[in-house]
């Protein structure tokens, strides 16, 4: 099981590693790797606080971005009874393809990530 949390407006994954029976969080949408372990809630927001303060501080010193840059472009291969779905179901709602994803993606934003 996955989940999000948000640490000094920055996202990570949470997922719960039984060979070390604890929970590992991973930052997302930075210009490198920073993780962090602990065994409940509490212990991932101070453990990730000091994994994302060490990171930026890293990154404040070799003069990089910590953050990656996007071109706000995705490729998505689909297989083509998606592809001719998502053409239907875009087309019967009126908008483009990328339109009718972006769409679906905001949905599922709303619900918890399992």
């Amino acid at each position: 099981m996955t989940n999000v949390m948000e640490i000094n407006g920055v996202k990570a994954v949470i997922a719960f590693d039984p060979e070390i029976d604890m929970f590992r969080g991973e930052f997302i949408g930075l210009s490198g790797g920073a993780d962090f372990y602990a065994a409940d809630v509490e212990g991932l927001h101070r453990e990730g606080e000091i994994s994302l303060k060490v990171f930026f501080e890293m990154c404040a010193e070799e003069g990089v971005s910590p953050f990656k840059k996007t071109s706000n472009r995705y490729n998505l291969r689909l297989p083509k009874d998606l592809h001719d779905k998502a053409v239907t179901m875009a087309k019967a709602s009126g908008k483009s393809v990328n339109a009718w994803i972006a769409d679906v993606i905001r949905q599922a934003d709303s619900f918890p990530v399992h």
